[in-house]
């Protein structure tokens, strides 16, 4: 039972977050007396007839702002850096990979595993 509510609720969140824009507009909708009387720019020019869509026009430019804010943030969690010495020229075929040049010297060489093992003496 607490495994079904718990799936419910993880199914929800997921799916509600792609869905700010409905509720900006349901919200709108649910309030516009209320934002075309206090909130709205235009309240003092009726001719305009606004009726707190300027508002409207704001709030949805900022959730898809906040998305897109979000969406470069998921962006920057997936970069990854690798390194390994090569001469070979790699090339990617994908816009999301690219290789950057950063100088490394290597300050140790590595050692060869013949030098360091010793079969044990019977």
């Amino acid at each position: 039972m607490l495994s079904r509510i718990t799936t419910l609720f993880l199914m929800f969140a997921i799916l509600s977050a792609n869905f700010t824009q409905l509720y900006v507009f349901a919200g709108f909708n649910l309030n516009q007396k209320f934002i075309a009387s206090t909130l709205c720019e235009n309240r003092d020019k009726p001719w305009m007839h606004c009726n707190g869509k300027c508002y409207l026009a704001k709030k949805i430019k900022q959730a898809e702002e906040k998305e897109r804010s979000e969406e470069r943030q998921t962006q920057k969690s997936l970069f990854q850096e690798v390194f390994f010495a090569t001469s070979a020229p790699i090339q990617f075929h994908n816009q999301l990979l690219q290789i950057i040049a950063t100088p490394y010297h290597f300050a140790v060489q590595p050692v060869q595993p013949g030098v360091i093992f010793q079969p044990p003496r019977v």
